[in-house]
C-alpha cells in the first residue's frame, strides 16, 4: 500500500496507549522521586540510560540506525523509493528538573508513527527517519540545540567536542565514555524536510482552547553572562555613600530587564535566571555579581535593540556605583521562519483530522530551528497544562498528545508523497 494522501487510509490512527508507554518508560530513567518527571543532562550516565533505550526501540521497529561524530541518532525506515528521507525528532535530554514530554514526545511520537505504518501494512514512498538530537537543552554542555546545530554544519565537530561541562568534563571525552561518539560525518544527511512535533511550553493553546498549533517560526535567542566587579567590604562599617556594591547593580539589572520588555512590548520578553554573590556571605558587601540574561524577540532587529538598550543601561549603572562590568555571549541565534507550506500543511491537516489550529511562533529554541537552515522545516505544538515546562509538573493531556501525534503522522506521510521546495517564509 503506497503512503499517497490518495491512497492511505484517512482514518489510519497512533496507538496512544503505546505511545504514552513508552513516554513513561523513557521518564522512568533518571526519575525525579515523587514526580513524574527526570533528570538526564547531556552525556550523563542518565542519558546513556535513555539512549540505549530509544535505540533499542528503533532497531526493534527494523530501523538502521548510525550515530554521528556528535551522538546525534537517526533512526531511518525505508520507502518505494531511495533519496532523503522525511525526518522528525527532537531531543531526550533533559534540564535538571525536566518533565517527560519536553522532547521526549517528538521522537517517541515519531517511532510510533513508524510502528502505525507498519502495523498497517504502508509503505511510503520517501523513506522516513526519526532522530534525537544531542545536548539540545544546553544545560550542560552550551549552547542548546548543539547536537542539530553541529549536524548542520553551523558548529565545527572539534569545537563542540572540546566545549566543557558546568561540571568540568570535556563534551568530547564524555560522549567516549557513554559510547556515542558514533563514526558517521557531520555535517549529516539533507533530508527531504524536517517536522518537530513538540509540547508548546507555554499557556496559550490552553488559554485559547485550541488542540494543535501550526508554528510559523522560532523567536531570536540572545544568552550573556554578566560578571560586576565592586569591592568587598565589611556590611556593618562602610557606609552606603562609600559603597562600591555590585549587588546593587544586579538588582538594577534584574529590575530593568522587566521593564525593558514591558516598554517594547509582546512578544519581547527578557529572563534573569541565574544570580549569584562573591563571597557571598550575609555580613559582607559583595566583591563580585554574576548574572545571566536572556533576551528573546521574533525581529532580529528588535532584538539588537533589546541588546543595545540593556547594554547601555550595565554599563551606567556599573559606573554609577563605581562597579566595573564584563558581558559574555552564550548563545546568540537569530529569529527562525518556517517553511510556508510546511505550515499550510501542519493547518490544513489538523482541520482535515477535527482539530482547532492556531498559527503562532515559538517563545522557546528547538532542534527544528537548526534544521531550517538546510531544507524546508516546520513544527507542530500540542497544549501544555498551566503552561508549565522544565518542571516535573510538566503535563499535556493524552487527547491532545494524540492529535499531536496523528498530525505528525498524517504530515509526515504527505510529505513523504510529494514534491517538495522551499516556498520561503509564512
Amino acid at each position: 500500500m503506497s503512503g499517497t494522501s490518495a491512497s492511505a487510509p484517512s482514518d489510519l490512527r497512533i496507538d496512544i496507549d503505546r505511545l504514552r508507554a513508552r513516554l513513561a518508560d523513557l521518564a522512568a530513567i533518571g526519575g525525579i522521586e515523587g514526580t513524574e518527571g527526570c533528570a538526564r543532562l547531556a552525556l550523563t550516565d542518565e542519558d546513556r540510560d535513555g539512549r540505549d533505550l530509544v535505540v533499542t526501540w528503533m532497531r526493534d521497529l527494523g530501523m538502521d540506525v548510525t550515530i554521528d561524530a556528535i551522538g546525534n541518532a537517526i533512526a531511518v525506515l525505508p520507502g518505494r523509493l531511495e533519496g532523503p528521507p522525511v525526518m522528525c525528532g527532537s531531543h531526550i535530554d533533559t534540564v535538571r528538573t525536566g518533565g517527560r514530554y519536553d522532547g521526549n514526545l517528538g521522537v517517541l511520537a515519531g517511532l510510533e508513527v513508524v510502528e502505525t505504518l507498519l502495523g498497517a501494512g504502508v509503505v511510503p514512498e520517501r523513506p522516513l527517519a526519526v532522530a534525537f538530537f544531542t545536548d539540545e537543552e544546553g544545560a550542560r554542555f552550551p549552547p542548546d540545540m548543539l547536537g542539530s546545530l553541529v549536524y548542520v554544519g553551523g558548529m565545527a565537530l572539534e569545537e563542540a567536542l572540546d566545549i566543557e561541562a558546568i561540571d568540568g568534563p570535556r563534551l568530547g571525552d564524555e560522549l567516549e565514555r557513554i559510547g556515542y561518539a558514533g563514526p558517521a560525518p557531520v555535517p549529516g544527511l539533507v533530508p527531504h524536510a524536517f517536522v518537530e512535533l513538540h509540547v508548546e511550553q507555554g499557556p496559550v493553546l490552553e488559554v485559547e482552547q485550541i488542540t494543535v498549533g501550526a508554528v510559523t517560526g522560532v523567536q531570536g535567542i540572545s544568552w550573556q553572562e554578566v560578571t560586576i566587579t565592586g569591592q568587598s567590604n565589611h556590611a556593618g562599617t562602610t557606609p552606603i555613600s562609600l559603597r562600591k556594591d555590585p549587588g546593587l547593580v544586579a538588582a538594577r539589572c534584574v529590575a530593568f530587564a522587566r521593564e525593558l520588555a514591558d516598554d517594547i512590548g509582546h512578544p519581547q520578553v527578557a529572563t534573569v535566571g541565574r544570580l549569584g554573590f562573591a563571597p557571598d556571605l550575609v555580613n559582607v558587601v559583595p566583591a563580585s555579581a554574576t548574572f545571566t540574561v536572556d533576551l528573546r524577540h521574533t525581529d532580529e532587529a528588535t532584538l539588537q535593540e533589546s541588546e543595545r538598550r540593556f547594554a547601555a543601561f550595565l554599563s551606567e549603572a556599573a559606573a554609577a556605583e563605581g562597579c566595573t562590568a564584563e558581558s559574555t555571549s552564550l548563545a546568540r541565534f537569530e529569529p527562525v521562519v518556517f517553511d510556508s507550506g510546511i505550515v499550510d500543511l501542519v493547518e490544513a491537516t489538523s482541520i482535515r483530522l477535527g482539530h482547532s489550529v492556531r498559527r503562532m511562533p515559538s517563545g522557546a529554541g528547538h532542534d527544528a530551528q537548526m534544521l531550517a537552515r538546510v531544507c524546508p522545516t516546520a513544527m507542530i505544538f500540542t497544549p501544555s497544562v498551566d503552561g508549565l515546562s522544565h518542571n516535573p509538573a510538566e503535563y499535556t493531556a493524552p487527547a491532545d498528545l494524540e492529535a499531536g501525534a496523528n498530525v505528525l503522522l498524517h504530515v509526515m506521510l504527505e510529505l513523504a508523497s510529494t514534491p517538495l521546495q522551499p516556498t520561503g517564509p509564512t
